[in-house]
């Protein structure tokens, strides 16, 4: 049973500022209904599906970068996009963790469930990808009580790009096991919040690669940061019973075989960051001293569980990771995970210097035929039902 009907916005290129004055009226009118419903209308039908039955929107989504996630003049202007480009299903937004958990055991969702009120309202869809990863050496990742306490090794560790001495971000020690009870517990309360909310559609953890520690890292750290990356997931599908999740994954391809046959297992989805179409490594056949690349394990798992990718602003840039490539169209890229990957969501991150083009090929008819832009869209095996 819904208790509130979605408002789709028509011809939002042409609103008057009278237009767009109510439009923000309605949005927070909506926001304060939905605090009161949500959880005895729309939740309760997730709540009540068979197990492992999992919402299911596949398309197209847009990526938000940087600080404009919390701006209200970006997301303005986001969400206008939405409205004009029907083949754009909803939006991904990076959280770190301590953006999520400000001390022990205190968190702030806040900002989650101030966009999904603003899209809800469109009926449109909300991603979040947990940032176990940072780019940028200053860039807070974990909350201060882990830094601070030797227990948590303080929490985190410096890695290059290219293996120079040169700092490029952060990585969370996920091998100390206090790290990752911690990161499950966060996990298993934005579980019991979103997890039956209609419009969460997914949530996801960064990239498996851990670029080229400062500090090389010994085996047995390794070894266990795999291992517990892994239970981190099966966390997250436990939280998330009825919400996709996913894990983008890239390197090292020696975990890739064990990763891959545990997500789809466990009912997850496959992901990737990286839209690279010349990449050797991404597209790496195997061979007996080596295991296969990611991409390869894309079409090989069409139709078994969801298949999800990235289009980084890299991937506007260049076909290849060392950019000994040249740079694709967005036809290209899209061609790529659709045909050759065969995938059922692509996020588009919102580039600045090629987001007008991204949405001039979603306005295509080609990506307006069905409600998922002409991306696979069938119920993948690995899930008992779909609920759209």
């Amino acid at each position: 049973m819904e208790i509130i009907s979605p408002i789709r916005y028509k011809d939002s290129t042409s609103l008057s500022l009278a237009k767009r004055s109510m439009q923000s009226i309605l949005v927070a009118i909506l926001f304060i209904i939905s605090m009161i419903w949500i959880p005895f209308g729309t939740a309760q039908a997730v709540v009540n599906a068979p197990p492992g039955s999992v919402k299911w929107h596949p398309g197209h989504y847009y990526t938000l970068v940087g600080s404009g996630k919390n701006n209200p003049a970006y997301l303005e202007q986001v969400y206008s996009e939405l409205n004009d480009t029907p083949a754009l299903r909803g939006i991904q937004v990076r959280y770190s963790w301590v953006e999520l958990e400000k001390s022990f055991g205190v968190y702030d969702f806040s900002f989650i469930e101030k966009r999904l009120s603003e899209l809800a309202a469109q009926n449109k869809r909300l991603m979040i990808l947990l940032e176990l990863k940072s780019w940028g050496a200053d860039t807070d990742l974990v909350p201060d009580y882990v830094i601070n306490n030797p227990i948590y090794e303080n929490g985190i560790f410096a890695f290059s790009r290219d293996g120079s001495s040169t700092i490029t971000g952060n990585n969370i020690k996920l091998w100390n096991p206090m790290v990752r009870d911690r990161l499950a517990a966060l996990i298993s309360e934005l579980g019991k919040r979103f997890n039956s909310h209609e419009y969460f559609e997914g949530i996801g953890l960064t990239e498996t690669s851990l670029g080229f520690p400062i500090k090389p890292l010994t085996s047995t750290q390794k070894d266990d940061y795999y291992s517990n990356l892994l239970a981190v997931n099966k966390k997250m599908r436990a939280s998330f019973p009825n919400t996709m999740t996913f894990q983008f994954a890239n390197h090292p391809r020696s975990f890739l075989p064990l990763l891959v046959g545990e997500l789809k297992g466990m009912g997850s989805a496959l992901g990737c960051p990286d839209v690279f179409i010349e990449d050797p490594g991404l597209n790496f056949l195997g061979s007996k001293w080596s295991p296969q690349g990611i991409y390869p394990y894309y079409p090989e798992n069409s139709g078994l569980m969801p298949l999800v990718i990235q289009v980084e602003g890299s991937n506007y840039e260049n076909t290849r990771w060392d950019n000994t490539g040249y740079q694709p169209t967005v036809s290209e890229l899209l061609n790529f995970a659709r045909y050759q990957l065969k995938v059922n969501y692509i996020f588009w991150v919102r580039d600045l210097d090629h987001y007008p083009k991204v949405l001039e090929v979603l306005s295509w008819s080609k990506q307006n035929s069905t409600p998922s832009g002409g991306l696979r869209s069938a119920c993948p095996e690995n899930y008992t039902t779909c609920i759209d």
